[in-house]
């Protein structure tokens, strides 16, 4: 299994990005708060595992994990289920809004997020609910078909 250059931990219920929103008076789109105060933490828990070192350069793959809370409304078959691994979440956030929140990212982990050459989003009940980033130098596939695998 392969060391990442950095990882990311934010505590709390994972987030995706929300929808733009458009300002009547103006017509303008904004980003809606919660999602600026949800990108906000996530870009000062990076620039502290960051630290002083500058951002990354070059291709990078990236694997995101989800930990969601378990609804404590499930009876205690279901909730085993769920953390063992048997039940997946399959509501919102969706994965795609999740990796959309990597844009807090830019100018603190890498230089920008157009960098990210392979990603994985996964998202799984946890006890304790929070958002891992994990981040790689990319690696060309070798030849196994063309198959990339994530170790």
């Amino acid at each position: 299994m392969t060391k990442p250059l950095i990882e990311i931990v934010l505590d709390g219920t994972p987030k995706g990005k929300g929808r733009p929103r458009f300002a009547r008076a103006t017509g303008r789109a904004f980003t809606p708060a919660a999602t600026r105060s949800y990108e906000a933490a996530l870009r000062y828990a990076a620039q502290v595992e960051q630290g002083e070192a500058p951002p990354i350069g070059g291709p990078l793959r990236i694997e995101i994990d989800a930990l969601m809370p378990v609804p404590v409304s499930w009876p205690k078959k279901r909730r085993a289920d769920a953390l063992a691994g048997v039940t997946v979440p399959t509501g919102t956030p969706d994965v795609d809004n999740l990796m959309k929140t990597v844009d807090a990212l830019n100018g603190v982990v890498w230089l920008d997020d157009a960098q990210v050459a392979d990603a994985r989003v996964r998202k799984m009940y946890g006890a304790k609910p929070s958002l891992t980033i994990r981040i790689f130098h990319w690696i060309p596939p070798s030849n196994n078909g063309g198959q990339d695998v994530f170790s």
